[in-house]
């Protein structure tokens, strides 16, 4: 938190920029808005997708579940039958553990880099999963063998080896704020932030980029495609705004961060929940959260509103702000 509030600017105080500190968040909007027992729902993958299912929410296919020894020994004829799949831990965060493996022409399981992929690997990594080695808290865990995304074809020229995903802050049912994560050399195909992967701001009426950052500073191309991230606009904003805010019933949470991303056959898909979202989206969009939350907080009666009513809310009131820079205009620190 000390290296976001270091990029601010100096000239005005926090309070007046529309920060949400991590203080703040804890004890204001996660303590006060998620009741506890319904963690298990977001923080278990397998949980989440289950919940996906019944409310009839899209989602990658669920393959198969690993749960013991057994059937890591079966794997190999469990998965002859798939093209390519994602194996991932149930429990796991920021990526850790995401196994990707599609088969080449010859019908040989590769890495998402072409390095080929034994059945002995790809039984280890499961172990490995199984034993808590990617897990919060290193808890035992389970494996997730899930059909693999096809990125649609419109983020090709700004994501690289990788699968780019938009993360949407959700409160109370209303879209707050939006980024889309892109995926770099630098972070090895992974769409993290902290791994140096690309955050694009997303103006929420339109799903036109804003403003862009890499490691927290402003870019204004993709660092491998060398593509103009001004851009980038997503296709299906409405549609995704619709799964977005369609997780706060479906959970119960008041205050999530719902992981979308675009398939290129499927279209809008839940890739996952989070119910402690991250603070660097306020540093992609150069602008803070407070303002925003605060509004929503002022509605009485916010239930009383439709799905639509509430998205329309949102975009009419968060729509791109006139003193937030394009992202062909790089600024030098988070403004208000």
């Amino acid at each position: 938190m000390l290296a976001l509030l270091r990029r601010l600017s100096p000239f005005r105080p926090l309070a007046q920029q529309g920060l949400l500190g991590m203080n703040r968040r804890n004890i204001c909007y996660i303590s006060r808005y998620n009741n506890r027992r319904l963690y298990p729902l977001v923080d278990n993958k397998l949980e989440t997708k289950r919940l996906a299912m019944a409310h009839g929410v899209r989602t990658p296919a669920l393959l198969t579940v690993v749960d013991s020894q057994h059937g890591v020994n079966r794997l190999k004829e469990r998965l002859k039958s798939y093209p390519a799949f994602c194996l991932k831990p149930a429990n796991g965060s920021g990526g850790k553990g995401i196994l990707i493996a599609r088969r080449n022409d010859e019908g040989q399981l590769c890495r998402s880099n072409g390095q080929p992929l034994s059945t002995a690997d790809i039984q280890r990594h499961t172990s490995n999963i199984l034993a808590g080695l990617f897990s919060l808290g290193g808890a035992p865990d389970v494996a997730m063998v899930e059909s693999l995304i096809e990125v649609d074809p419109i983020f090709q020229d700004f994501s690289f080896a990788g699968v780019p995903d938009l993360r949407v802050i959700v409160f109370r049912g209303f879209p707050v704020m939006a980024m889309m994560r892109l995926s770099c050399g630098s972070s090895k195909g992974k769409a993290n932030l902290h791994q140096g992967a690309v955050g694009v701001g997303i103006d929420m009426a339109t799903g036109q980029a804003l403003r862009a950052v890499q490691r927290d500073k402003p870019i204004t191309h993709h660092p491998d495609t060398r593509h103009a991230l001004s851009e980038l606009k997503i296709p299906h904003w409405q549609e995704l705004l619709e799964l977005a805010c369609t997780s706060y019933e479906m959970t119960g949470l008041g205050y999530l961060g719902v992981d979308l991303v675009v398939d290129r056959n499927e279209g809008p898909m839940l890739l996952e929940l989070n119910a402690r979202p991250g603070l660097s989206i306020q540093v992609a969009n150069g602008c803070g959260l407070l303002p925003r939350l605060q509004l929503i907080e002022k509605i009485s009666h916010p239930g009383a509103m439709t799905l639509q009513e509430r998205i329309l809310f949102a975009q009419q009131h968060f729509g791109r702000p006139a003193d937030v820079q394009s992202v062909s205009q790089p600024v030098e620190a988070v403004t208000a």
